[in-house]
């Protein structure tokens, strides 16, 4: 989130959330890299593109808007669409797939959510996502 180029960046924020502990009413938007494994010298095969909004007075919950775009192989051109409740605090947040493009078209499922490292300092996260797609 800070540093040369970040992925996710501040777009709004109410007047009180400099003062709210759950962050209410900020949003980001988001095009973070997709790689193979937990590391960004990993293959690239992707974007997560997307937004969230602090939606929660009481809990760090937030509204996920994420769009998964594939770039590689047989998935290149093609997205897994996933709109949620994400609670940041939670060791798995399973949020619900509504859709999809290309090889995903009408997907309907679920994605599992992990944070597999977090410097609250920076604000820099490696999250894992695992998706299930049910077909129809």
């Amino acid at each position: 989130m800070y540093g040369y180029n970040p992925t996710s960046v501040e777009v709004a924020e109410a007047a009180q959330t400099n003062t709210s502990k759950t962050y209410f009413g900020s949003m980001f938007v988001m095009d973070c890299p997709i790689t193979t494994l937990p590391n960004i010298s990993s293959n690239i095969i992707g974007y997560a593109q997307g937004m969230t909004a602090s939606a929660s007075q009481t809990e760090l919950g937030l509204l996920m808007i994420l769009h998964f775009v594939f770039t590689e192989r047989e998935y290149n051109g093609s997205t897994i669409s996933i709109l949620g409740r994400n609670l940041v605090f939670e060791n798995v947040r399973e949020m619900p797939v509504v859709g999809g493009s290309g090889l995903f078209r009408f997907a309907r499922g679920y994605a599992e959510g992990k944070t597999y490292s977090l410097d609250v300092k920076s604000g820099n996260a490696t999250l894992e996502y695992n998706v299930f797609i049910l077909h129809p």
